[in-house]
């Protein structure tokens, strides 16, 4: 009995032996860095680009795993030089079955502080593109990676200028996490794909597009037929919170954008010091809906075609530069406004819609409850740079005014309605030197 156990046990130790065997002493015999030249040469060939890497290591326990050191892939000539992307270390684990029948399978790749930088040049191509690769089939043997896991990651994307020169960053997001399923490395290097290239989620500590920045982002992503969606995108932003869907499409020449967002608790004073020429011009919160779309372009301000509409409230904040209340005070003698008396800049609410076309900002309907003071008007105001006002509206007094007081606001312009004053009004000039001007331009 004994010997029979003997003779069942030998060859589990003898396997144990082997498999010990491979997991410490495999990685010397078969050592990854002495076909570090032909894999970069493969890389190289598939990519369209010149590839580096610093150093190539196999663990076999508890799975087959390539560790990859300084891997790098740069831009082609008809880019600045640059970089697409450069990871510091990534590790790439292999599919035991496959590898014991001669055949790479990567199963999962996890990456750890990968920069990616992408560039659109004015014809059309993206620096991460491969245009040899448009007929071609099975360029990445390797397959369909089933899981690519992305750690402290930073990505930044801009467009060159027509003069071939470096132009700005229009979307930058830093210290990455995500976690991606069926990622298609075939596909995204091929303009012609237009299959699904990879989906899961997706956390930046940091995220900017144009001159708006929002931190703890996170979301749902999907990279889809040379489109980019961020989905149930969620946010923190100003001291508020916004939420909602981002998408960028490469599909044209031109690159384009969509998003939808629903933004809440916005300190719009800390929202302003990101745009220079409004800072310090508005104070208040921010809460409403807005759409907006367009192509980046090409420019030294790619964002500036962008169009959309939505709708905002504004509440407890002041237009330090238009003093509405201090002009109706003046007009009707009118010296009782409650919390605007020390501040007639002060407003209670501003609700309005809002449209952007063509570098202006179009409101057909603006409420404004200011302190003792209600206004409806509508208009607009330029943001290609001269900042030009032209609105017009109906401001009322709502506390009930005595006989000489409505007397010679009446000689001023106004209308007495049940003891209440109204004036038509009209602001001119620019954000910097606004000017508030009695009735309309029709009269």
């Amino acid at each position: 009995m004994a010997n029979r156990k003997r003779i069942v046990f030998r060859p589990i130790v003898i396997a144990s032996c082997v498999f010990a065997a491979l997991v410490f002493l495999g990685p010397v015999f078969l050592n990854p860095d002495r076909y570090r030249p032909q894999i970069i040469s493969y890389f190289e060939e598939s990519t369209g680009k010149k590839v580096e890497i610093e150093r190539l290591a196999l663990t076999l326990f508890p799975k087959p795993t390539i560790h990859i050191d300084g891997f790098g892939v740069k831009s082609p000539p008809l880019f600045p030089p640059s970089y697409v992307v450069k990871v510091p270390q990534a590790d790439a684990t292999l599919d035991v079955r496959a590898l014991l029948h001669g055949k790479v399978v990567i199963t999962s790749l996890v990456m750890d502080g990968p920069e990616i930088n992408l560039i659109s040049d004015p014809d059309g191509p993206w620096n991460f593109e491969n245009p040899e690769s448009k007929n071609s089939k099975n360029l990445f043997p390797l397959g369909i990676i089933d899981k690519v896991v992305i750690h402290r990651g930073h990505l930044i994307a801009s467009n060159l200028l027509p003069s071939d020169a470096q132009g700005p960053v229009f979307l930058e997001a830093h210290d990455i996490t995500s976690e991606l399923d069926s990622v298609n490395l075939a596909a995204i290097v091929n303009p012609a794909s237009r299959s699904l290239d990879g989906y899961g989620s997706w956390k930046a500590a940091r995220l900017r597009f144009g001159a708006v920045e929002v931190t703890n982002a996170k979301s749902k992503f999907r990279l889809e037929a040379r489109e980019v969606f961020f989905t149930d995108l969620m946010a923190d932003a100003y001291t508020g919170r916004a939420t909602g869907h981002f998408s960028v499409s490469l599909l044209k020449k031109v690159p384009s954008f969509k998003a939808e967002a629903q933004i809440n608790g916005i300190n719009v004073t800390r929202l302003l010091a990101d745009f220079h020429e409004a800072r310090g011009r508005l104070s208040g919160n921010l809460e409403g809906n807005l759409k907006l779309a367009g192509e980046i372009e090409h420019t030294t301000n790619p964002l500036s075609r962008m169009h959309g509409a939505g709708h905002v409230k504004l509440t407890n904040g002041d237009v330090p530069n238009l003093k509405l209340n201090a002009n109706l005070m003046r007009l009707a003698r009118f010296n009782d406004l409650g919390p605007a008396k020390d501040n007639p800049s002060a407003f209670s609410s501003i609700s309005a819609d809002l449209e952007l076309e063509n570098l202006q900002i179009i409101s057909k309907l603006i409420d404004v409850d200011g302190y003792g003071v209600d206004v409806d008007g509508s208009g607009s105001v330029s943001i290609s740079g001269s900042d030009e006002l032209n609105y017009q509206g109906v401001a009322t007094i709502t506390t009930k005014q005595g006989f000489w007081t409505n007397t010679f606001a009446r000689l001023e312009g106004a209308k007495s309605n049940d003891g209440k004053l109204s004036f038509p009004f009209r602001i001119e000039g620019t954000i910097e030197t606004p000017k508030f001007l009695k009735g309309t331009k029709d009269k």
